[in-house]
């Protein structure tokens, strides 16, 4: 694997897991209502899951990319196509409404329930399988791993720096709430997200195999 491809991915995942989104902004709102213990449980939930999802499109997808060069031009083109479309869906977000008066009897349930409630979140979502399936090829190199053990590789990275961030809000969710509640900080981070999934796009479409 290319360094300056892993450090690409990093970037970009780091930006994308920072951007206000379901994921991180439940994470927010459940320390900020229930407490942090919960919303570091839940973030461990919805890591864990990412797992899953590389899993799939590991040992899926990269033997199709590897096998064929008319699948690795459809896969791409999707995959542009897709990351196209959720730049396009981002231009309709409206900044979330964060209700902090908001309590419920959540606030003792146990860890290893809040883990499993992160992790069917994550995984029953089949928009994060798209999202993989879209993200994770245009960092595959053709020096070094094979492609199946470099997508594993990269979905580790990313589960990794997402428990991180997840963290990072749930320790810190009574700051974090007054950026989400600023309305030009929503515009900066809405207009980022857009700009970020439309560049991963176009290189996508771009990329050779």
């Amino acid at each position: 694997m290319e360094l300056e491809l892993v450090l690409s991915f990093l970037g970009a995942s780091i930006i994308l897991t920072f951007m206000p989104g379901p994921d991180n902004i439940f994470v927010l709102t459940e320390s900020l209502t229930k407490g942090q213990r919960n919303g570091i449980a839940i973030s461990t939930g919805l890591v864990s899951g990412i797992l899953i999802h590389t899993l799939a499109a590991a040992t899926g997808l990269s033997i199709i990319i590897q096998k064929s060069a008319i699948a690795f031009s459809i896969i791409k083109y999707l995959g542009a196509g897709y990351l196209f479309y959720l730049a396009v869906a981002a231009v309709k977000d409206k900044k979330p409404l964060i209700d902090l008066k908001m309590k419920n009897g959540d606030s003792k349930i146990g860890f290893l329930k809040l883990i499993r409630k992160g992790f069917l979140m994550n995984v029953l979502n089949p928009k994060v399988s798209l999202f993989f399936i879209a993200f994770l090829p245009q960092f595959i190199s053709t020096k070094g791993f094979n492609a199946t053990h470099q997508m594993i590789i990269l979905g580790i990275i990313f589960m990794i720096q997402s428990f991180i961030i997840f963290s990072v809000i749930s320790l810190l969710s009574s700051r974090f709430s007054g950026y989400l509640n600023n309305y030009k900080f929503w515009k900066i981070t809405k207009w980022s997200k857009i700009s970020v999934l439309s560049m991963l796009g176009l290189f996508l479409a771009l990329s050779k195999k």
